[in-house]
């Protein structure tokens, strides 16, 4: 099914929001009012539409250590980021895609607020390349990058490792958890391919190298499937993770390749809050000391950044390699 795509061109896709935007949080409080049951805990955290700057930190790593990159799509919802801020030559690569472009004949599900059913459909970008990478706003390159750090003649280089989620199925106490939503995406994507729960590729928090005609041949395949998972608003358990689903089918073809080192890492919410011992400095010094790291996830930054006050300016100087 999966066919060998071209060496050129390569996009990055951005999916980005302002949750504090009046007219989007009006949008969202009147659909949530509105609804006639009760959203997964997963799906209603704020958290989800935060808007911190990180997308700022995010396109200068991508002008810093991805310079290849043909276009970068940013996509948005009635909303878009303030560009003037950003390097002419940068602003020149960006292109703003809207949910109406990307939901084209699936206008029904919208508005929407729900980044899966977003990613559903990434790949109906107009004008987007064969080959892309997805990154959300909180994903940063942190080391000079090259094509075949994504890429393959054959196919993506994924990031992750095997999992077990076999204990997890029928189990309505963790499908209740906000912390395992994840995992049932997984799980449900997996069960569209036909992978057994046993042994799942769980992708890490990183830059996800794409194929839009993959993608695409999916959509044909499990037609049904992607309609249904536009539907869903907010976020829903019943929900398949596109990633993955993506992920599954180029594993399964062979045309997927795994990374053998782990060139990243995930600062998570939560990580070192009430931590007196110098945690977060010391993680983030040898964060800049390691030599093969590529790619860091920063979630909720205002939260790191209440235990250390220096956050974005370290992190303006590991993504550029600034002294």
């Amino acid at each position: 099914m999966v066919q060998e795509v071209q060496h050129d061109p390569i996009d990055a896709v951005i999916t980005w929001v302002d949750g504090l935007d009046p007219a989007h949080l009006q949008k969202r409080q009147n659909f949530m009012g509105s609804a006639p049951h009760l959203f997964h805990e997963n799906a209603t955290n704020p958290h989800r539409w935060a808007c911190n700057g990180e997308i700022y930190l995010c396109l200068s790593s991508l002008e810093h250590n991805a310079p290849w990159l043909r276009k970068i799509w940013i996509v948005v919802d009635d909303q878009s980021p303030d560009l003037s801020r950003l390097s002419v030559a940068l602003q020149a690569k960006i292109h703003l895609v809207d949910h109406t472009e990307i939901f084209a004949n699936h206008g029904a599900s919208l508005p929407t607020f729900n980044s899966l059913a977003i990613e559903t459909f990434l790949w109906n970008i107009p004008g987007l390349s064969d080959r892309f990478i997805y990154f959300n706003d909180d994903v940063f390159l942190t080391a000079p990058c090259q094509q075949a750090d994504f890429f393959t003649k054959r196919g993506p280089i994924l990031r992750g490792a095997w999992a077990d989620f076999s204990a997890l199925q029928d189990d309505p106490v963790q499908m209740a958890d906000p912390a395992k939503f994840n995992h049932y995406m997984q799980l449900n994507a997996a069960g569209l391919c036909g992978m057994p729960p046993e042994r799942l590729f769980r992708a890490a928090h990183v830059a996800h190298p794409c194929s839009r005609r993959t993608m695409a041949q999916l959509h044909t395949r499990f037609n049904a499937a992607f309609r249904d998972n536009a539907r869903y608003q907010m976020r829903d358990i019943r929900q398949f993770s596109p990633q993955s689903l993506h992920n599954y089918a180029c594993i399964l073809h062979k045309t997927a390749k795994l990374h053998p080192i782990k060139d990243h890492h995930h600062i998570y919410s939560g990580q070192g809050v009430g931590a007196a011992d110098g945690t977060i400095p010391a993680l983030l010094q040898n964060l800049r000391d390691a030599p093969d790291l590529k790619m860091l996830c920063v979630n909720d930054l205002p939260q790191l950044e209440a235990l250390y006050p220096d956050i974005r300016s370290w992190l303006a100087q590991l993504l550029t390699g600034a002294p």
